[in-house]
């Protein structure tokens, strides 16, 4: 009677709207459909060659870095609670996270898991391009690499602001004003005179890159709000974007590059 209970459920319409296939058999084609048509299984490969897996020669810096990428989500999620982006708050506020917020570990979690995930992300890219696997047909998704790294480095920079201490405050003023010679965009970058109407200079210190990138001409309320929506909302968005397009080229280029 079970038997046919279960016989019941599994050919129901409803059972077969939700799984669209049933459970591998030793069949290729058959395991092939069941991992194609599962939300979860088809983001991984079906077959995997056991030398592009292997520790020694992966070193399992993908890997790690999206584990940490994950871990920062889960742990930035969870300050948002407790966090306020005002130049009033924000310092008092990171201090109560670490004395008096009930498992305020998370923040040195975040703090911590910020700077692993910049040393992963960068002996991922070392491993790439020492064993090669920035060739054709990858080179395309080496590229995607670059724009990650370089979505790390910014997420880690916004980050830095959100304390709102001094370390905070002098090492965002010293990185921002580097802006300031963006080709074209700063004020003080190669080309920017040449951008003008009526001999009037569109780019100055009121309207160029470093200005845009802080709100205003000096740190302040506004620079805080503008990285913490950087820091929360853009760049990890920009950046799950790009992993999806990085793990997806892995699978379309051969999956992972064998030893050479």
């Amino acid at each position: 009677m079970a038997l046919d209970l279960k016989k019941t459920i599994v050919e129901s319409a409803i059972w077969k709207s939700v799984f669209r296939h049933g459970s591998p058999s030793n069949k290729p084609r058959n395991q092939a459909l069941a991992v194609v048509t599962n939300v979860v299984l088809h983001l991984h490969p079906i077959k995997l060659r056991k030398s592009g897996v292997r520790l020694s020669y992966t070193w399992c810096m993908g890997g790690i870095s999206f584990f940490l990428f994950l871990l920062l989500t889960v742990t930035g999620v969870l300050l948002m609670f407790y966090y306020r982006p005002t130049t009033q708050f924000a310092y008092d506020d990171i201090q109560s996270l670490r004395d008096h917020v009930p498992l305020g570990v998370m923040r040195e979690m975040h703090r911590w898991g910020a700077h692993a995930m910049v040393i992963t992300v960068w002996l991922h890219m070392l491993r790439v391009f020492l064993t090669g696997s920035y060739k054709p047909p990858r080179e395309f998704n080496w590229v995607v690499g670059v724009i990650l790294l370089t979505l790390t480095l910014l997420l880690s920079f916004t980050g830095y602001l959100l304390p709102w201490d001094q370390l905070a405050i002098w090492a965002i003023t010293v990185g921002s004003n580097m802006a300031r010679a963006t080709p074209v965009a700063g004020y003080e970058g190669p080309g920017a005179a040449f951008i003008k109407i009526n001999d009037i200079n569109l780019i100055h210190v009121g309207s160029d890159a470093r200005y845009g990138l802080i709100g205003g001409r000096i740190l302040g309320e506004g620079t805080l709000i503008r990285f913490y929506v950087y820091h929360c909302v853009l760049f990890p968005l920009i950046a799950a974007g790009f992993m999806a397009v990085h793990f997806w080229r892995v699978r379309k280029d051969g999956g992972i590059s064998g030893p050479l």
